[in-house]
């Protein structure tokens, strides 16, 4: 049972209903997944010459969503921010959305989360610069995330962040290895940033978003939370899953028996495997909630890991190695190449496979 199987059984009754009303890049991504690695994109045949057998290898959507794709482009993107990490003590700070402002955000996605990153970045370069905290400019990778693990809307930003600042040509480390700034502050003006920005917003689109937020939403706490990860290696391969992963994976999915849809998920606080249980309908509403706008950047970066300031981060790194007394580390690798997928591979004796042609386009 994969999410494709369910899209296509359930997904015509879920368009007819709420055709109208759905996001173009919700009907984009259930025509992608439906199709991925289906007769309909089309693809290559091979022939193996030990076994005389043909492979057909349908062409992938690359969609970002599908749960079929991707994967090998988050290892990638981890090799790559290796680069970033400095020798200094790194930290994993989070700054999430309260829920009186998550249904206002999932409908409007593109407005809010790119206010949710602009604002949290901004709140914490500007307490990270005052000297009572850290004292000069900081280096940010931002991942936005928006799913729990049974699927329910939690937008959340998770920034790694090193250490440390650079102030003038000066590296200024922070006081403590498992302390970056107070988080009380931080949420506060986190949240007055935020409530500004939508302000701000209102008045240049003529949006009411302001006036639809209940009055004590800009009063109560809202969740900021920074934790000390060491290095930040462990906290790149654990962002680095959201970067290209999807809200559900295919492993996942256990069944789909009588309308109903089951898929397991891991209890956060009991740490323990659980199965929740929805209609198809529901199911499908769920995931599709968390599918971005077209075009929507999900990983940013701010500070000195802008990349505009790839001459500064490079200081930085040397500033922050001599303090600690750090050799220079060498410069990163190339990525390797991904491994191909096995579709050139005979299934029987697993010889190399030769391609025959190709496979056009079927209609669906």
């Amino acid at each position: 049972m994969d999410l494709a199987e369910i899209f296509r059984e359930h997904g015509p009754a879920y368009r007819e209903k709420f055709g109208a009303r759905m996001p173009e890049s919700h009907r984009r991504a259930m025509d992608a997944i439906e199709s991925c690695r289906t007769a309909v994109r089309g693809g290559q045949v091979y022939f193996c010459p030990e076994c005389s057998v043909h492979r057909f290898s349908y062409h992938s959507c690359k969609n970002r969503h599908c749960p079929k794709c991707q994967n090998d482009q988050a290892t990638e993107w981890l090799e790559a921010q290796q680069a970033l990490l400095l020798p200094a003590p790194t930290f994993l700070v989070t700054f999430t959305v309260p829920q009186e402002l998550r249904a206002l955000v999932r409908s409007h996605p593109r407005e809010l989360l790119g206010i949710l990153f602009r604002t949290s970045a901004e709140a914490l370069q500007q307490l990270a610069r005052d000297p009572r905290f850290v004292g000069g400019e900081i280096g940010m990778v931002g991942v936005l995330h928006t799913w729990s693990r049974a699927l329910v809307y939690h937008p959340h930003v998770h920034y790694v962040v090193p250490g440390g600042a650079l102030c003038e040509d000066t590296w200024i480390p922070s006081r403590y290895k498992d302390f970056l700034v107070h988080v009380r502050p931080l949420s506060v003006l986190f949240r007055a940033k935020f409530r500004d920005a939508v302000k701000k917003l209102d008045q240049a689109e003529g949006t009411a978003f302001f006036s639809s937020v209940p009055p004590q939403t800009w009063e109560k706490p809202w969740v900021v939370h920074c934790q000390a990860v060491g290095s930040g290696e462990h906290a790149l391969k654990y962002l680095a899953r959201y970067v290209f992963r999807v809200a559900l994976s295919n492993s996942r999915i256990l069944s789909l028996r009588d309308g109903m849809v089951t898929f397991r998920y891991k209890d956060s606080e009991t740490k323990e495997n659980k199965t929740c249980r929805l209609g198809a309908e529901e199911f499908i509403r769920r995931f599709l909630q968390h599918v971005l706008p077209k075009g929507f950047v999900k990983i940013r970066y701010y500070g000195l890991f802008a990349a505009s300031n790839r001459k500064r981060l490079a200081r930085a790194r040397d500033l922050a190695g001599a303090l600690a007394g750090a050799p220079r580390p060498p410069r990163p690798n190339k990525p390797p190449e991904v491994a191909r997928r096995a579709a050139d591979v005979c299934p029987k004796c697993h010889t190399r496979m030769s391609p025959v042609g190709p496979i056009g386009p079927r209609g669906p």
